[in-house]
């Protein structure tokens, strides 16, 4: 069939005429362009339908600028490091090393300072990489469009497509803007990026007067793929005005702080005032009680590092940098770090249909005759016409798939599939003789049906088999497929050209029915999700039948489910109270999925969002963490915070997993520090009050602090036990405080118990006190890490071989360390050896009151993390 437009479309007669210039820089649509008519559309366009001149173009181009989104803005360097120096936690290191460089404390400072911008050194690395590798991934998009220009069409960038151009669509372009189809033939885009429909959709230059962009049976938009045919286009919109645009727009809108960066600032504004309390009442009763000033302030310096857990950058990134290898072992590429606890931290995962849950390829559901029993026939047949045709769409794809034997056959004449008639017809000739075989819509196809084939023969074609059709078909679509009717009919041997009249007097072959099956292991990992505590909702802008159908296969609740027409009319408060109950969404635009996950976040969840097509980036963005995949659009991985390199849901459910296993890692540094760095510094300052000298000496503080911290190095690696990653986890602030207030106190006690000890059983000179301390202080905190890392019992729940080195060679230091010459710079005297007799039974003391304690410290933790969202929102 010859294209009827090879040059120039015709002139709409009411088109007004162009001017030099636009009225506006931008455009305002009342209503959606595509409900306009083409000389209404011109009107505002200020354009002809008949294309534009070289110089009008150059004009719009610098009015409404480039046919291009603005890249996503993204930090430099320098804004990423400063960023994450601005961090509370990073902000008293730098002040608690600033001020030990200042008092002399030169090697304490360095320390602190030399700590933090390791930290800060590897998250920005690790970061910039996988920002690098996530760019390597990303599709490239089409470079040229065919616009007509001066009467004639002519090749540009797609860059330098403008609002009034006409452009010329064949089979297998890229639409390159928004565009009111003038005209077509047999055209067919694939909008499954865009729409999520995952069909070929027929265009037509018939005015629609549907207000969605699946209802836009007469316009283009950028960003679809042609499968078939050729159309001509008014463009409407460009750049930022598509709806592709819209969505890409969505990756330079401000992005919100992660749930991890939420609560790791919330932890560290917590020990920043707890940090600046005891700092301030120490300082100011030490000068109160005569003390030399000097000395009073580097022992609150002493005291307010002792109190920071310094480490703590370093240790989340190094465990989140470990987690981001494994996981790039399981195929996941982690664009950034804070994002794998929180896809550890999720309760909810809102996926789109195509593509996710189901393979996004067309298959052959089923073939079958008039009597509802299955016959290979029909599908036979539509395979024929469709390998020896020629014919390339989806359904096509999906008959020619069965390979059937076609060498005996040979075509004859064709009549391609006419999208105004909506069937087509092949003439062939084959070892049975010649055969007129015409495919296509039932409803089309039926009214040309004089006969039906029957297991007992040919039986006539009347209403009622026709009706008995329309059943078949409207069943079809409640289980989500779509059908097309095979009829035949013998031809003659020397025929070779179809005639109108030929499609006439059929013969039904049956019906085809067609697929887009939900991937074999989707309800498998849907329920897996659902035991690790994760829920999942289908956000489709596929037909809400279809998604029904398939919600109800991978095993959710498919009683209900909401079109974008139904959310529209809820209110936010309403919405928040439906989506708790439904779990399948349909015909949703971009804007309606992001309010959707929104309304979920205000309820308290976790929201994960799993989606490849460019209406996914509003969604993506607006989630706690955006998923995308290895060949998803460049808008979407974009938006994404990971990026799968397979897309499977089992991918998703091994990254909760790991997530949670990095957070329970992260926390075991958390819980450490509240049982040891706390309750020694309260002690330590406590005792300061009372006693005629310092507890410990501020360089001796330091040195406990640094081994400490060195001996939990091993943390990032360390094994995780099953019921750590068996629900959603966040960090309760309430619940590390109950943490803090049962395993803190615990360890003053014994502190207080170890300094009278000294003074009333020992009477030990001061040096040797603030030794036997030091020595009882870095055993009963190296030695509880082993109790604390766990909630099973120790030696039941062996660590990693890492953590034991780490820790037993940084308490070999500390206890060898008064006893060398390095200790006499410390201001260490080793104490006689009852004293370290004593010490050792009051730390065998501790060690199993931290075993008993441990149960109710941790439980509560426990608790707080699997209650119910609403419960989080105190982070």
């Amino acid at each position: 069939m010859a294209f009827p437009f090879a040059r120039k479309p015709p002139e709409i007669p009411n088109a007004a005429v162009e001017p030099r210039r636009p009225a506006r820089s931008n455009i305002s649509w009342k209503a959606p362009f595509w409900t306009l008519t083409i000389g209404e559309l011109c009107g505002q366009l200020g354009c002809r339908s008949s294309g534009l001149t070289t110089a009008e173009a150059l004009a719009r181009l610098a009015t409404y600028g480039p046919n291009a989104d603005a890249a996503a803005r993204q930090p430099g360097l320098v804004r990423a490091i400063v960023r994450r120096l601005l961090e509370p936690l990073s902000l008293i290191l730098l002040v608690a090393g600033t001020v030990s460089a200042a008092t002399g404390d030169t090697t304490g400072g360095v320390i602190i300072v030399a700590i933090l911008g390791l930290s800060i050194g590897l998250d920005t690395f690790q970061e910039g990489q996988a920002s690098r590798a996530a760019a390597a991934l990303r599709a490239s998009v089409a470079l040229k469009a065919e616009v007509l220009r001066d009467g004639t069409f002519v090749r540009v960038a797609v860059e330098d497509v403008v609002p009034g151009d006409v452009i010329r669509v064949r089979a297998g372009d890229i639409v390159p803007a928004d565009a009111l189809v003038l005209e077509c033939a047999a055209f067919t885009a694939n909008e499954a990026a865009l729409t999520g429909e995952p069909y070929p959709v027929e265009k037509t230059p018939k005015r629609s007067t549907g207000l969605t962009p699946s209802q836009a049976s007469n316009a283009l938009f950028r960003g679809a793929v042609a499968q078939t045919g050729e159309a001509l286009g008014l463009v409407a919109g460009t750049g930022r005005m598509t709806l592709f645009g819209a969505a890409a727009s969505a990756l330079n809108q401000p992005t919100e702080v992660s749930p991890f960066e939420r609560d790791l600032r919330a932890f560290g504004l917590l020990t920043a005032r707890l940090t600046i309390a005891l700092v301030l009442v120490v300082l100011a009763t030490h000068v109160l009680f005569g003390r030399p000033v000097l000395q009073s302030l580097l022992f609150a310096v002493a005291l307010a590092v002792g109190l920071t857990p310094e480490l703590l950058p370093m240790i989340t990134t190094v465990t989140l940098s470990r987690g981001a290898v494994r996981m790039a072992a399981r195929k996941v590429i982690v664009k950034r770090l804070a994002s794998i606890h929180d896809l550890g931290a999720m309760t909810v995962l809102c996926t789109d249909k195509t593509g996710t849950l189901t393979s996004a390829e067309i298959a052959l559901a089923r073939s079958f005759s008039l009597s509802g029993e299955d016959d290979p026939r029909p599908a036979d047949l539509g395979a024929i016409a469709a390998i020896l045709g020629g014919d390339r769409g989806a359904l096509d794809a999906a008959l020619a798939a069965r390979r059937p034997d076609v060498s005996g056959w040979r075509a004859t004449a064709k009549c391609s599939f006419d999208y105004s008639r909506r069937l087509g017809s092949i003439l062939v000739a084959g070892p049975s003789g010649a055969l007129l075989i015409v495919k296509g819509a039932p409803e089309a196809v039926l009214p040309l049906c004089g006969s039906v084939r029957l297991p007992a023969g040919v039986a006539p074609f009347g209403p009622q088999e026709h009706a008995a059709v329309l059943k078949q078909m409207r069943a079809l679509a409640q289980d989500g497929l779509r059908s097309i009717a095979i009829a035949s009919k013998p031809a003659e041997p020397t025929q070779d050209k179809i005639a109108p009249t030929d499609e006439g007097d059929l013969v039904f072959e049956g019906l085809c029915a067609f697929a887009d099956p939900p991937k074999e292991s989707a309800a498998a990992a849907i329920a897996g999700l659902a035991a690790a505590g994760v829920k999942l909702r289908v956000l489709s802008g596929d037909d809400p039948v279809v998604v029904q159908h398939l919600a109800g296969l991978v095993g959710l609740r498919a009683e209900t489910v909401l079109s974008g027409a139904d959310v529209a009319k809820l209110g936010d408060d309403a919405l928040a109270v439906r989506v708790r109950q439904v779990d399948a969404y349909g015909r949703l635009t971009p804007d309606q999925k992001s309010r959707l996950i929104k309304a979920l976040q205000a309820s308290g969840e976790v929201v994960g969002y799993l989606g490849d097509g460019i209406n996914d980036a509003p969604a993506l963005k607006a989630a706690h963490i955006g998923l995308s995949v290895a060949g998803a659009s460049g808008v979407a991985q974009a938006a994404a915070d990971m990026i799968l390199l397979e897309s499977h849901l089992e991918v998703v459910a091994d990254g909760v997993g790991e997530g949670r296993r990095t957070f329970a890692n992260i926390l075991k540094y958390v819980r450490m520090g509240a049982s040891s760095n706390f309750g020694n510094m309260l002690s330590m300052a406590a005792a300061s009050l009372f006693l005629p000298f310092l507890p410990m000496a501020p360089t001796q503080i330091l040195l406990n602090n640094l081994l400490y911290d060195v001996s939990e190095i091993g943390i990032p690696f360390d094994t995780v036990r099953p019921e750590a990653v068996a629900r959603p986890q966040v960090w309760d602030m309430h619940a590390l405080i109950r943490f803090a207030a049962v395993m803190g106190p615990l360890s003053s006690v014994f502190d207080l118990l170890t300094f009278g000890l000294l003074l009333t059983a020992f009477h030990v000179s001061v040096p040797q006190f603030q030794t036997a301390w030091f020595l009882e202080s870095m055993a009963t905190q190296i030695l509880v890490i082993f109790i604390i890392r766990t909630n099973g019992r120790p030696w039941r729940d062996a660590p990693r071989p890492l953590l034991t080195a780490s820790t037993l060679c940084a308490l070999a230091v500390a206890m060898a360390a008064p006893f060398t010459p390095i200790g006499k710079w410390f201001g260490f005297q080793p104490p006689p050896l009852e004293v370290g007799l004593g010490l050792g039974f009051l730390v065998g003391i501790y060690l199993a009151s931290a075993e008993l304690l441990k149960r109710y410290a941790v439980g509560s933790i426990r608790r707080q993390v699997s209650t119910s969202s609403a419960m989080r929102t105190t982070a």
